[in-house]
């Protein structure tokens, strides 16, 4: 009977150390799948200027640029325990909106749109002081399909909410879950 107790007790220790070494071996991980690069503790996103209206077929829509900083500062905040900064982040996010368009996808057998598609872009830079390495340029898009009966007021903030999603989730994946 002791022995028995005593080869539970030591398969219990066993399995706790390789718990233990596991989770060590992962470094700094979250549950939300941020992995956080080791001394960072800061994020600071600056202002993503609308010039979508500098392009060919672009409109300036207000608002946008404020409403996704504001998008992509949140999905951090809420995955992440990193401190949002206003300036001297230890990441720093960084960019412009450079496409903001309507574009029919369909037509009818009457030669009219059926399907509007609604394109956002964004040129996007990423700065890791701690590892410069890290750092780069990429450019973001994606877009809402609607039906050509409605306008972009009908939709747009379902669009806005479904294209905000997708491109702030692209951005926090590559920075900081490294997918």
């Amino acid at each position: 009977m002791i022995s028995m107790k005593l080869k539970q007790n030591k398969t219990y220790i066993l399995l706790a150390i390789l718990v233990f070494l596991i989770f060590q071996s992962c470094g700094i991980y979250s549950f939300t799948g941020a992995s956080i690069p080791a001394g960072v503790t800061t994020f600071q996103v600056n202002f993503f200027e609308n010039q979508a209206g500098n392009r060919p077929g672009s409109t300036v829509e207000p608002g946008l640029d404020n409403e996704f900083t504001n998008a992509l500062q949140d999905i951090i905040m809420n995955q992440t325990n990193l401190d949002l900064v206003t300036s001297d982040g230890q990441l720093i996010y960084e960019g412009e909106i450079t496409e903001y368009s309507v574009t029919p996808m369909s037509a009818t057998a009457k030669i009219t749109a059926a399907q509007n598609r609604l394109k956002m872009t964004v040129a996007f830079r990423y700065i890791n002081t701690k590892r410069e390495e890290d750092d780069y340029d990429k450019s973001y898009s994606f877009f809402y399909d609607f039906p050509a009966e409605l306008q972009v007021y009908d939709i747009k903030d379902a669009a806005h909410k479904e294209i905000f999603d997708r491109i702030t989730q692209d951005i926090f994946n590559d920075t900081l879950a490294k997918w």
